[in-house]
């Protein structure tokens, strides 16, 4: 039975006014200087980010979302002067993160085109220097799918991978909200110092303000560290434009997760801190990853896909955690597979109850977003009391903004 309580919220709910000069247009220099909210068991209070490993339980264990930013944004010039953009969405062919930015000679993308009107046909190209050899870049549009566009792009050059292409022409997207154009710096600051799996559009943000020192004190408070994989896709910036949520569809996002994180969030129930949106999404996915399996053990890659509403549905509520991630594990053996990957569609928003997270690191999010949702979700409703402290004492909100622990 469906649980429509949720489906019905309205996204006016979870407005509040975000005056301009309150979004962080860059970061701090330091990136662990940042302010850090706390709320713990209904009290808001303030620190310094360097100092989270203070306010972590000791045994508790850490989970960062190891994707990496590409520079998924290719600016082509017609010969009539036109400036096409094309933003790489995800890999439809070769459709792995992975064998995508390993290819050479061709590859095609699912891609929003900016300026679309005026590239009804034909190749747009570019010559570029890579590696001291010039190179013809090549794209062209198989179709037209809603608002984005399935492109093929070419090159001529056999020895360039496309991670190769992208690093010469590509541009960092940046959140549209920072109402500036990419600079150098974002190449860096727009990206964790512990990414490393390429395939993300948009920064898991609140992994944004570690540092290698920060990370040193959390290994020396005792504190264990373990890493997902989300690639975050341009569906995170997405307005909710529906009066209830229910008319909103959630972007579905890659995840991978090793078998042996899976055992690890096993034997840590109950004490697992999330560092940021994105990985709680993985997180709390795993949870009905499980409950897919128990209904069918043999199930494809795309048969466990997490659709948006699947957690809100009572039958699929019913297994315990612990049993759900062991049929994870089990069917990862059965597989003979060492890492589970697939896709997650869910929505969290009031009246989700979490599975795996307790502890959530996050930054401020916009106005009637999906991701305020979340957090309300969280705090039980209690997000209003957290942004107005945030907005009264002077934080920085939104990608490169300040940060809170949520517990």
């Amino acid at each position: 039975m469906m649980t429509t309580k949720t489906q019905q919220i309205s996204i006016d709910d979870f407005d509040y006014p975000l005056p301009d000069e309150r979004i962080a247009k860059f970061p701090l220099a330091h990136r662990d200087e940042s302010k850090l909210l706390l709320y713990r068991n209904g009290e808001v209070g303030e620190s310094i980010f360097k100092n989270i490993a203070n306010y972590i339980p000791n045994d508790s264990l850490m989970v960062f979302n190891n994707t990496r930013v590409i520079q998924a944004r290719i600016l082509f010039h017609k010969e009539t002067g036109a400036k096409i953009e094309i933003f790489c969405l995800e890999p439809i062919e070769p459709h792995d993160y992975v064998l995508t930015f390993q290819t050479t000679g061709s590859c095609t993308w699912n891609c929003l085109v900016g300026n679309s009107s005026k590239w009804r046909e034909g190749l747009l190209s570019m010559e570029i220097n890579a590696d001291g050899e010039n190179t013809v870049l090549h794209a062209e549009r198989k179709r037209q799918d809603n608002d984005s566009s399935i492109v093929e792009f070419t090159w001529n050059n056999p020895s360039l991978t496309f991670a190769d292409i992208l690093d010469v022409v590509g541009i960092i997207p940046i959140p549209p909200y920072l109402h500036r154009k990419s600079e150098k710096s974002d190449l860096t600051t727009y990206q964790t110092v512990y990414a490393r799996i390429k395939g993300s559009v948009a920064a898991p943000t609140a992994g944004l303000h570690f540092t290698p020192e920060v990370l040193a004190d959390i290994d020396a408070h005792g504190i264990v560290r373990e890493e997902v994989t989300l690639h975050v896709g341009a569906g995170t910036f997405k307005p909710v434009k529906s009066k209830t949520i229910e008319g909103h569809e959630m972007h579905t996002e890659f995840i991978s997760v090793n078998k042996s994180s899976i055992e690890k969030f096993k034997n840590k129930l109950g004490k697992i801190i999330a560092v940021g949106t994105t990985s709680v999404r993985t997180l709390e996915s795993l949870y009905y990853i499980g409950v897919i399996l128990s209904h069918n053990p043999q199930a494809t890659s795309e048969e466990l896909v997490v659709k948006q509403w699947f957690p809100y549905e009572e039958e699929n509520n019913q297994l315990s955690v612990y049993d759900a991630l062991q049929n994870i594990i089990d069917y990862l053996g059965r597989e003979q597979e060492e890492k589970l990957v697939t896709a997650t569609q869910i929505i969290i928003a009031p009246g989700y109850e979490f599975k795996l997270v307790k502890g959530i690191i996050t930054n401020f999010h916009q106005p009637k977003s999906t991701l305020l949702l979340l957090i309300s979700a969280f705090v039980k409703g209690d997000w209003k009391n957290i942004y107005h402290y945030a907005l009264s004492h002077d934080f920085r909100f939104l990608s490169y903004g300040d940060s809170s622990l949520l517990l």
